[in-house]
């Protein structure tokens, strides 16, 4: 069983980001500076800077420069989202999973969480889960089609999707099956 430094250690390695955002109970400026304190940042004047450089990057800061001392839950559910984003990206993480973000979201929000997913490539590794094959081809750079537990197949996007190796795949992409 690991340890609680092994949890906190996980924690600025690997961000998390699920279908449902759970932004904490406190204010949209503790949701982000949560994250940095947990890599060891505790300078009110460098917090600040983290929590803004944070929601300017998922794009939320001039929505919520005058409510930062606010709960979260005024915010609609694409903000929400985004914040969980901002407070993931604080601890600067190796990598980034995102399971469903898009789940909850309507259309335009669902844009937002796409072209933000598209900046992040550089920064982190992301893992992005998704059951949409419209998005998985708009997201993705590499893909694996997952079915009843198996990795059936994996490889450059735009091969899984124009020329699948394996039958299953290939009636998942063009909608035959799921």
């Amino acid at each position: 069983m690991g340890t609680a430094s092994d949890t906190t250690a996980l924690r600025k390695q690997v961000g998390m980001v699920f279908r449902k955002p759970m932004p904490f109970r406190c204010s949209i400026y503790e949701n982000v500076a949560y994250g940095a304190r947990i890599s060891g940042i505790n300078q009110s004047a460098h917090l600040d800077t983290v929590v803004e450089e944070n929601l300017r990057r998922t794009g939320l800061w001039s929505e919520v420069e005058d409510i930062l001392d606010e709960t979260p839950e005024q915010l609609s559910v694409g903000q929400q989202q985004l914040l969980c984003i901002a407070r993931a990206l604080a601890v600067e993480p190796e990598i980034l999973i995102f399971d469903e973000p898009c789940g909850e979201l309507d259309p335009i929000e669902t844009v937002k969480i796409e072209n933000l997913v598209r900046e992040l490539t550089d920064d982190c590794t992301l893992i992005f889960a998704t059951n949409k094959r419209r998005q998985a081809a708009r997201v993705s750079d590499v893909a694996g089609f997952l079915y009843a537990g198996e990795l059936v197949e994996f490889g450059a996007t735009e091969k899984i999707f124009t020329n699948p190796q394996d039958n299953r795949t290939e009636q998942y992409v063009t909608g035959r099956l799921g």
